[in-house]
């Protein structure tokens, strides 16, 4: 493995501006104080503008995908969240051998936003590279996976394959900016680190990694929203023909 030289942390994350919005964090200016932080959306704390964080998520994720089975939207809401937070601690830990803190006491979440608005930290600090998955699994995953299975039943097999996909995804796109760039010092970095964190005790299991490629050994269920399929790194070869009720995961 090429090990890149320590970079500072800039202010403006401007390093990550190639890799386009998703991997960007809003860093200029003061987070609203109407935004709740995500440690008050994991803990259901209810504020004056969207009462529940997670639960308005889920409402306008349900909307947007037209999913008729709540807990399809919370997986797609679960997913889209953790990919979000992958992405900008991965390309950090990357290009910056250092990330930003991403405490979710401290870290501001508009659930009725999207990439790059949605996410604000109350400021850029850094962290070690290697506090990268006690930051994302422990102090966001862990947590977020408990209040989605509280609050929608979701089996937990399904929430770690979702978690698992989201990284790898982040990896992916990661790796192919970082060919396309010329730095396959950084795509080296990416599929290493990667490949570590897959074997997080909350990850391991959860799939198959060969090379940049992830098949998942379960499904998210986006193939149960009108018009949806599955995905390319789903356990499943095609939808399957099965009744409204059953689950996967």
């Amino acid at each position: 493995m090429v090990l890149l030289p320590v970079v500072d942390l800039d202010p403006d994350l401007a390093a990550l501006r190639p890799l386009g919005g998703f991997f960007l964090l809003r860093t200029t200016g003061a987070p609203p104080v109407r935004l709740p932080t995500l440690a008050q959306a994991y803990e259901g704390k209810r504020t004056d503008v969207y009462g529940d964080p997670l639960n308005f998520r889920v409402a306008k994720v349900a909307v947007g995908i037209q999913a008729t089975e709540v807990r399809v939207a919370a997986s797609v809401a679960h997913l889209g969240l953790a990919a979000r937070l992958w992405s900008v601690a991965l390309a950090c830990a990357v290009l910056y051998d250092c990330i930003p803190d991403l405490d979710p006491r401290l870290l501001h979440w508009d659930p009725d936003g999207s990439a790059p608005d949605e996410l604000r930290p109350a400021a850029v600090r850094p962290r070690p590279a290697d506090s990268l998955s006690s930051q994302i699994v422990d102090e966001h995953l862990a947590p977020l996976e408990d209040a989605l299975r509280a609050r929608y039943r979701i089996a937990p097999g399904l929430l770690r394959g979702n978690a698992a996909s989201a990284l790898a995804g982040a990896a992916g796109q990661l790796d192919r900016w970082a060919r396309a760039a010329g730095r396959t010092d950084a795509a080296e970095r990416a599929r290493a680190l990667t490949a570590g964190l897959l074997r997080h005790p909350r990850l391991a299991g959860a799939g198959t990694l060969t090379g940049t490629a992830f098949r998942r050994r379960s499904c998210c269920l986006y193939y149960r929203v009108p018009g949806g399929g599955v995905c390319g790194d789903c356990c499943l070869v095609s939808p399957p023909q099965s009744s409204p009720g059953a689950s996967s995961g």
